[in-house]
């Protein structure tokens, strides 16, 4: 037996109990006669204690040992003389009687502590390194709890789990697709889904009524801090279904989430339209901890000769309440802070509501008090706050105010990592236009169906047509989306042709789906959850590679591995690729 005990489990009240520990060697003390080594393992850290006046050879041994080295210990539990109330083992030691090496062990790259001297790239490299530190693991433990909090409540809520195939079809929407050559198929390949989409579907038309899966995903994009080129999802379809059943099921999944994993009881969960959240926040996935909603200036700000103002579609303002603080020169970092080639916008205009009464603004010569005292009112601003104000195209201006409202945000410390306000958005747009390749393209995917009173619009108003689609955002990131899907062929075969399928390419690529729809295809619709952002945003990191236990770095590479990598000659012949 390598351990009769955790070392994290004994207490005072072991004392005197003979046990047997084993782990990894995290700091070494040598005090003369005597040496102190706590023993690491995931469960905590016990003190170990060796005497030469006891056993002066076993002392000698044990300051042989290096970190990180790797043994087994058998002794007595002690009561520690320096107690260490910062551990839960911190009152109790054990007097080693003797102990072996199972291990030794290089000096590791890095410190193994949870404030590490290690930079991202040199721990990715070594990964196994770094999933000793306690905060990695805590991170993995909770994303553990948090997939066992999911299925157990779908479980309860009679949704079936259902593996679906890897090896799928390549299809032309979305994002890109990464292939697998197929060896007895020379020239043909396989693509990996970027979700089960058809899958879950095609279920629905099986009778199988509630499906879920937790699921791995894949897409060759560009990454950043919440992106990877393979992720897992929480997906999920139902038959027989509106919108609000899917909302009510999976709002109660996400609240039991939270109180399970993180004792934290959500508060409202309030739904927005699209058009709503793009008013008020400039975003279809607003952060909800905090206000500061985006004000329309256009009827107080136009009209004055000001030239910025008067030609823009769009004057769009902030207020930051007790921001007349912020110096000029911090006012001048906010301005360059928004012209970066991120955000892109051309400058920065401010008012500040003074103590007196008055009003301060860096457009002074175009608006008297008269004329900022209807921008205060506008804002419903107090003395001392602060007005920033961006103009420009309608679209790009309220995306720009977003990204300053959370900067600002973040500054005043309005958006707490321990802090969670979650919202559903819904009426997206069905289709959006892309101009390069001069047509629509769906704003979900192609199945998503139109609300039912915009139908007729499809053929006339394609951007005017309002998808039965929604997505939940937490702390201002998107954790999960879905939508109500068609169900009817000729409705499929109409959302083909808006995208500018021919009849003979929807056929080839989704014939198994429109074919599966003539046989008594139900009512239904879905959503997908990002289970790498759900455990992020529960453990407070901004990057999912922080919850990923062997993530790839920001070039898509798996540097521990070094994969991608080249295939070999033979290896290329035989799958029919050679170059």
């Amino acid at each position: 037996m390598h351990r009769t005990h955790t070392c994290g489990k004994l207490r005072l009240t072991d004392k005197g109990t003979q046990v047997t520990l084993s782990g990894w060697v995290q700091t070494r003390r040598d005090f003369g006669g005597m040496t102190f080594i706590d023993l690491r393992d995931r469960y905590g850290i016990t003190q170990l204690s060796f005497n030469e006046e006891l056993d002066e050879e076993l002392n000698n041994k044990a300051r042989s040992l290096g970190r990180e080295f790797v043994i087994k210990v058998h002794g007595e539990v002690i009561e520690r003389s320096n107690k260490n109330t910062n551990i839960p083992t911190g009152e109790v030691e054990i007097q080693v009687n003797n102990f072996e090496v199972l291990n030794a062990a290089l000096t590791p790259p890095f410190t193994i502590e949870d404030e590490t001297d290690g930079g991202e790239e040199i721990r990715l490299k070594y990964r196994y390194l770094d999933l000793r530190r306690n905060p990695i693991q805590e991170k993995l433990i909770l994303r553990s709890k948090l997939n066992k909090a999911a299925r157990d409540y779908l479980d309860s809520a009679d949704f079936i789990d259902v593996e679906t195939p890897y090896l799928i079809k390549s299809t032309p929407e979305g994002a890109r697709d990464f292939v697998v050559p197929s060896r007895l198929n020379e020239g043909q390949y396989y693509a990996l889904p970027q979700s089960p989409q058809t899958f879950k579907q095609l279920l629905m038309v099986s009778g199988l009524d509630k499906y879920y899966q937790i699921v791995k995903c894949f897409r060759d994009e560009d990454f950043r801090a919440d992106r990877q080129p393979e992720f897992t999802q929480i997906d999920c379809e139902m038959s027989f279904v509106e919108r609000d059943d899917v909302l009510n099921t999976f709002e109660g999944m996400i609240r039991t989430v939270f109180k399970q994993v993180k004792n934290i009881e959500l508060g409202d969960i309030p739904v927005l339209t699209y058009a709503d959240a793009m008013k008020r926040f400039g975003s279809d996935k607003p952060d909800m901890r905090f206000g500061m909603e985006l004000v329309d200036l256009d009827s107080v700000a136009k009209g004055n000769g000001f030239g910025v103002f008067d030609n823009a579609d769009s004057v769009v303002a902030i207020n930051v309440t007790g921001g007349n603080k912020y110096t000029r020169k911090e006012l001048d970092a906010f301005t360059n802070w928004v012209k970066r080639p991120q955000i892109g916008a051309l400058g920065l205009i401010y008012c500040r509501v003074n103590e007196d009464g008055t009003y301060k603004s860096s457009v002074d010569k175009f608006f008297d008090q008269d004329k900022l005292a209807q921008w205060v009112s506008a804002c419903e601003s107090k003395a001392g706050d602060l007005i920033l104000v961006l103009s420009g195209g309608e679209e790009k201006v309220r995306k720009q105010m977003n990204e300053l409202r959370l900067h600002i945000g973040v500054l005043e410390g309005l958006r707490p990592k321990d802090k969670f306000n979650a919202c559903w958005v819904v009426d997206f747009p069905l289709v959006e236009y892309d101009e390069e390749s001069d047509r629509w393209h769906a704003m979900h995917h192609p199945f998503t169906s139109p609300i039912p009173a915009d139908r007729d619009k499809m053929e006339t108003q394609p951007g005017e047509v309002r998808a039965n689609a929604y997505d939940m955002a937490i702390n201002g990131m998107e954790v999960g989306g879905g939508s109500i899907r068609i169900h009817d062929k000729e409705l499929q075969k109409r959302m083909f042709d808006l995208l500018g399928f021919t009849e003979e390419e929807a056929q080839a690529q989704f014939g198994f789906l429109l074919n599966a729809f003539e046989y008594g295809a139900p009512p239904h619709g879905g959503i997908a959850f990002g289970l790498d952002r759900l455990a992020a945003i529960l453990a407070g990191t901004d990057s999912i590679r922080d919850v990923i236990a062997f993530p790839k770095n920001n070039m898509g590479r798996d540097i521990m591995i070094d994969a991608p990598a080249p295939l070999n000659r033979d290896q290329k012949r035989e799958l029919g690729i050679e170059g």
